[in-house]
């Protein structure tokens, strides 16, 4: 049985939104990267559960790179 979180109650999601805002908050405006945490988060949606905190903030990372 796979346990699903809803991406708007996940807080790893919040502590990647979290700690990128810190380190984008120079070059983007946060609800920039709340979207791209969110929508990593989703992208990442079939990877087990005990590995998406470090993949989904890595991922965001690299696209939030490209953008800014």
């Amino acid at each position: 049985m796979t346990s699903t979180v809803p991406v708007t109650d996940d807080p790893a999601v919040d502590q990647a939104v979290a700690r990128l805002a810190d380190e984008f908050h120079a070059r983007l405006r946060p609800q920039v990267i709340g979207t791209v945490v969110r929508n990593c988060r989703r992208d990442l949606s079939g990877v087990p559960v005990t590995a998406l905190p470090e993949l989904v903030e890595r991922l965001a990372r690299e696209r939030l790179l490209s953008v800014g």
